[in-house]
């Protein structure tokens, strides 16, 4: 009887605790006028965010490229915020 008792408190406490997340799912995840808007937020939506990613990644792959053909570490002393003509980023 006292294993019964065990298991059925076990059951019940398993079965609460899964009702509560459940709840606590359904309250917390988004709807989806807030999925929407959460997507519209993304950096990658945004055109000059994607731009100076784009120019990031150029400028990290000309330092890659540089250190490549060299035999020094030429990319401690990169000033990532020019590029190589000499201008700005």
């Amino acid at each position: 009887m006292e294993v019964a008792r065990k298991a059925l408190v076990a059951v019940a406490v398993l079965g609460a605790g899964a009702g509560v997340g459940s709840i606590l799912f359904a309250l917390v995840t988004p709807g989806e006028l807030q999925k929407q808007s959460m997507l519209q937020e993304m950096p990658e939506r945004d055109l000059r965010r994607r731009d100076e990613a784009v120019r990031t990644t150029e400028l990290v792959m000309a330092t890659l490229k540089d250190a490549a053909a060299t035999k020094e570490n030429v990319a401690w002393r990169r000033n990532w915020t020019v590029s190589g003509d000499g201008r700005s980023a």
